[in-house]
């Protein structure tokens, strides 16, 4: 006969106790990044963010964005290293939201794991909250789900939305991009958070464990691999508030790399070429490359290789640009020109159409530098 032992939520591998001490312990990073215009504090079934400042703008425009971390989270489970994940899902939400010159304004997370363990999900949102204060983002609500038997105990995926806003007249994008104007590249500081699923197909096909001692990093490769996303939201948003009508379009370079990137805010009829010649990736990108015995070239289309953002400029202010994105200590220098016209030679090498947009043309031309710029 079936068993009438007692069924709970308990026994089902849910530990809602658990969930209320990752609340607790998550609160003071979380309320940190509330000003003014976040109302309700933590727990709420909604976050409330006051746009009264809204009214005072001529056309506000909304601008949403989500993402993920992707399989970078791998290695955070692998040598049980937590706070710094929530870093890169700033980046991959919030730098998107600043690609069209909008103002980030507030961010949600969500955190799905096979076990709840209080302090790993308070050291993920401390990651979060920290890099959102970084960008001026209210976090304002959340989600832990616990789903045993979906995903193992020490499992979790994260990923958030947020929200921005942008004058009408006053959006980036390809419509103000002309040609001679100046590409400029603001370097990565290594991975970010994308092409990780090569980056461990490397490392596990090569008897690599993520605790082992990196000689070229100075560190285990798992501390190495999780380095943090740069933020570019506060320093773009100075530039563009400084520079005014000089920054016509921005290019966030994630999936897809450098080129692919660069295509999609560029207009039909136009075409660039980075010079590898320029820049020189940086060492890790080296030292996974030498290990997996291809060449930088053959995964352009995978890692960012050296440059986290893309500026197109106008020419003239293309120095001042550069001087001003190093002061908020990024790396930064001309790439390329944008040129309208026939392709050259080898139209066939050039990347367009990437992500649904029927833009400008890409490739990446010359030899990387030897030397490394610091990125």
């Amino acid at each position: 006969a079936p068993s009438r032992a007692s069924s709970t939520y308990a026994d089902a591998g849910v530990d809602t106790a658990a969930g209320d001490l990752a609340v607790e312990l998550m609160k003071a990073s979380v309320k940190a990044t509330h000003g003014p215009e976040v109302l309700g504090g933590v727990g709420g079934f909604a976050g409330l963010f006051d746009a009264s400042a809204l009214v005072g703008m001529t056309r506000p425009l909304l601008a949403s964005s989500t993402d993920g971390v992707g399989t970078k989270v791998a290695i955070a489970q692998a040598i049980d290293k937590h706070d710094t994940i929530g870093h890169d899902l700033v980046g991959m939400v919030v730098d998107d939201i600043v690609v069209v010159g909008a103002k980030p304004l507030f961010m949600t997370d969500y955190i799905a794991t096979g076990k709840v363990f209080p302090q790993r999900i308070a050291d993920i949102v401390r990651g979060i909250a920290e890099a959102c204060a970084l960008t001026g983002t209210a976090l304002v609500g959340g989600e832990t789900a616990e789903h045993p038997g979906l995903l193992g105990p020490n499992d979790y995926d994260v990923a958030g939305a947020a929200t921005g806003v942008v004058e009408a007249d006053a959006i980036l994008g390809a419509d103000r991009v002309r040609p001679g104007d100046a590409v400029i590249a603001l370097g990565s500081s290594g991975l970010h958070s994308n092409g990780f699923s090569l980056v461990r197909h490397i490392v596990t096909r090569h008897g690599i464990s993520y605790g082992d001692h990196a000689a070229d990093f100075g560190t285990t490769w798992g501390e190495a691999l999780l380095e943090p996303t740069r933020l570019y939201t506060a320093p773009l948003l100075d530039l563009i508030a400084k520079t005014g009508d000089g920054i016509h379009a921005l290019s966030h370079v994630t999936g897809g790399g450098i080129a692919a990137n660069l295509a999609r805010v560029l207009p039909q009829g136009t075409w660039a070429e980075a010079d590898r010649s320029t820049w020189s990736p940086s060492p890790v990108f080296r030292v996974l490359s030498d290990i997996a015995g291809t060449s930088l070239a053959s995964s352009e289309g995978t890692w960012n290789l050296g440059i986290g953002f893309l500026a197109v400029v106008a020419a003239d202010r293309a120095s001042d640009v550069i001087a001003h994105i190093e002061t908020a200590g990024i790396p930064a220098w001309q790439v390329g020109v944008v040129r309208d016209g026939a392709l050259p030679s080898g139209g066939d090498e050039f990347e367009q159409g990437a992500k649904g947009v029927d833009g400008g043309a890409v490739r990446l031309v010359g030899t990387y530098a030897d030397s490394a710029r610091g990125q």
